[in-house]
C-alpha cells in the first residue's frame, strides 16, 4: 500500500520507477545516493537559484521575526509566542532540507550516510507535524481572543502557552519516532539510489527488499488521522470565531475583528494548499512527469517557511511598525 499525503508536509510519495540497471546485489548500504530531480540534471544550477533565494528569505525572515518579538515588550503575548514557535519550526524545516539540496545542485554531492538519511527523514516529518500543531494552537489563541476576550490573559497564561508548546513538540517527536526505527530494520538489497532531493520516508523504505506494509500503514495513519484532527480543530475554532464576529453590531467592528485573524488564515492557506495540490497531483496526475512531482514535493516544504514571516510582517501592524523603527535606527 502506498503512502499518500494530505495537507501536512509529511509522508509524500512519488510514483517511483527504478530500472533494473539501478539494481545491485548488496546488503544494507552505508550510504544512499540522492539523485536530485531526475530528468532535470542539466538544469540543476538554474533550479538552485530560486531554491537558494527562498532559503535566504526564509532564514532572514524567520530570524527577523524572532528578533523583533524578543526586542519588543509589547509583543510578549500568546499570539507572538506561537508565532516564534512557528518561526523556529520553519527554520528547522528549511535548514534540514536546503543545504543538502544545494550541495546536490552545485557540487553534485549526492551521497548521504545511512544514519544521516534516517535522521533527516525523522527531522523533516517531525518538524512538519509540529508545524501543523502550532497552527492549531494559533487558532485556539484567536478563538479565545475573539470569543472570550476578557479572559484571554487568564486562560492563555505563559505557563499554559509553554505547556501547549511542549505538547506540540512531544506529539511530533513521538508520533514520527517509528519512522526511522522501522526504516532501519528493513534489509536494503535492491538499490541505494533515491530519486529525490531529500530522504523522504516512503522514498527510502520502498528501496527495501521486504514487506514494508507496517511502515506504509503507519505513515498513512499518521497523515490522515493527524491532518483530519488538526483541520477539524481549526475549522471548529473558526466557525465559533465567525459566529462571534457576525454577532457584532457594526460592519466596522466586524471587519476590524476579522482582520486580527487575517495573518493566521493566510498562513494556514500557505501551509495546507501546497500539500493539497501535491496530493491531487499525485492522485490524479498519473501522466505527470516524475520531475514535476519532485518539484511539487519541494515546493510544499520550501514555500511556507518563506511566506510565513512575510505574511506576518506585512499584515501585523505591531511587527510592521517595529520593523520600520528598526530600519530607521530608532
Amino acid at each position: 500500500m502506498q503512502e499518500t499525503p494530505f495537507c501536512l508536509r509529511v509522508g509524500y510519495l512519488l510514483p517511483y520507477s527504478m530500472s533494473d540497471s539501478n539494481k545491485t546485489d548488496f546488503t544494507n548500504p552505508s550510504t544512499f545516493i540522492l539523485l536530485g530531480i531526475p530528468g532535470l540534471e542539466a538544469a540543476h544550477v538554474w533550479i538552485s537559484i530560486p531554491f537558494c533565494a527562498m532559503y535566504a528569505i526564509a532564514i532572514l525572515g524567520n530570524f527577523t521575526i524572532l528578533f523583533i518579538v524578543k526586542m519588543e515588550p509589547s509583543l510578549h503575548g500568546p499570539m507572538y509566542y506561537f508565532l516564534c514557535m512557528l518561526a523556529i519550526t520553519d527554520l528547522g524545516l528549511s535548514m534540514s532540507t536546503l543545504p543538502k539540496m544545494l550541495s546536490i545542485f552545485w557540487f553534485n554531492s549526492r551521497e548521504i550516510n545511512f544514519s544521516a538519511c534516517l535522521t533527516q527523514m525523522y527531522f523533516i516529518h517531525c518538524v512538519s507535524v509540529m508545524d501543523s500543531g502550532i497552527l492549531v494552537a494559533m487558532a485556539l489563541d484567536r478563538y479565545v481572543a475573539i470569543c472570550d476576550p476578557l479572559r484571554h490573559s487568564t486562560i492563555l497564561t505563559n505557563p499554559v502557552v509553554a505547556k501547549i508548546g511542549l505538547a506540540v513538540v512531544l506529539r511530533g517527536g513521538l508520533l514520527i519516532l517509528p519512522y526511522p526505527f522501522l526504516a532501519r530494520q528493513w534489509p536494503y538489497c535492491r538499490t541505494n539510489i533515491i530519486p529525490h532531493t531529500y530522504c523522504e520516508h516512503m522514498a527510502v523504505v520502498q528501496l527495501a527488499c521486504a514487506d514494508i506494509r507496517i511502515s506504509s500503514y503507519y505513515g498513512l495513519s499518521v497523515i490522515f488521522l493527524l491532518t483530519g484532527l488538526d483541520v477539524f480543530s481549526i475549522a471548529v475554532s473558526y466557525i465559533q470565531i465567525l459566529r462571534a464576529i457576525f454577532s457584532l453590531p457594526t460592519k466596522d467592528a466586524r471587519l476590524k475583528t476579522f482582520g486580527t485573524c487575517g495573518s493566521h488564515l493566510c498562513v494556514i492557506l500557505a501551509s495546507y494548499i501546497p500539500g493539497l495540490f501535491s496530493f491531487l497531483t499525485h492522485r490524479f496526475g498519473h501522466n505527470v512527469p516524475l520531475h514535476f512531482h519532485i518539484l511539487i514535493a519541494n515546493m510544499y516544504l520550501l514555500v511556507p517557511p518563506m511566506l510565513n514571516p512575510i505574511i506576518y510582517g506585512v499584515r501585523t501592524k505591531q511587527i510592521r511598525d517595529r520593523l520600520l523603527r528598526l530600519y530607521k535606527g530608532t
